[in-house]
């Protein structure tokens, strides 16, 4: 049985160019950062949870929620080939619970925050916005887009921020968590425009308040799909 089952709605995904120096304290033991065409990305996301499940069982006020996260890229090779996942610095969501699941279970670095989101849908585009509140201010994004889907083209930055299907927690040096994201492949719809009012020294600390005066490489929004997480293990290295 799966761990967990849900549904990824309107992923909102704003990627940045990044020393990967920054990362090195982050990434975990049996891990390495992958580039694309040379370059260190890191992704704020902004997406709903829906319909979650967790073995099977839907938990009261915990089946449909926000979630922002920033994450970047790595690969571990075993059995002969490469498998291509991220790693998340931080994960925002807005219940309490989640927190408590995610990081006793998975270890991983859950901060529960007050969290809203819209849409707002016109004739020709629509809007979606994540919102979460940190040190008595709100933070958001915004995305407008265009409404026809749209494929994300094979070998394209799009699908390399997309297609990733494992994630790793560094637990110590010498232990890193790794479980599997199974979902299909997903589609986009274009997007038009973009804010981004964020306080990334407040939300994910100094080392990472540079990201506010910089411009993001791109910006994606992938209508997501049905996903599962499953084959969790710690691997000691």
């Amino acid at each position: 049985m799966s761990f967990l089952k849900a549904q990824w709605e309107n992923l909102a995904l704003i990627n940045y160019e990044i020393d990967h120096e920054i990362l090195k304290n982050y990434i975990p033991k049996g891990t390495e950062i992958e580039l694309w065409n040379g370059k260190c990305y890191v992704s704020l996301v902004g997406f709903m949870f829906k319909n979650v499940k967790l073995l099977g069982l839907k938990i009261p006020f915990h089946i449909n929620f926000e979630e922002v996260n920033l994450r970047f890229y790595v690969k571990s090779f075993e059995n002969n080939e490469w498998k291509r996942g991220v790693v998340f610095i931080k994960e925002i969501v807005p219940k309490q619970a989640l927190t408590f699941v995610a990081n006793t279970i998975y270890k991983e670095h859950y901060q529960t925050l007050s969290m809203k989101h819209s849409i707002q849908e016109s004739t020709d585009s629509t809007e979606f916005t994540y919102e979460w509140k940190t040190a008595n201010k709100w933070n958001s994004i915004l995305i407008e887009t265009e409404k026809n889907e749209t494929e994300i083209e094979i070998n394209s930055e799009a699908e390399f921020i997309t297609e990733h299907y494992f994630g790793y927690t560094k637990i110590n040096e010498n232990k890193t968590f790794e479980y599997e994201v199974k979902h299909p492949k997903w589609q986009q719809l274009k997007v038009i425009n973009t804010k981004i009012d964020v306080d990334f020294k407040a939300t994910y600390g100094k080392e990472f308040e540079f990201l506010e005066n910089q411009k993001p490489v791109s910006v994606l929004l992938a209508i997501g799909s049905e996903i599962s997480v499953e084959n969790k293990k710690t691997k000691k290295l």
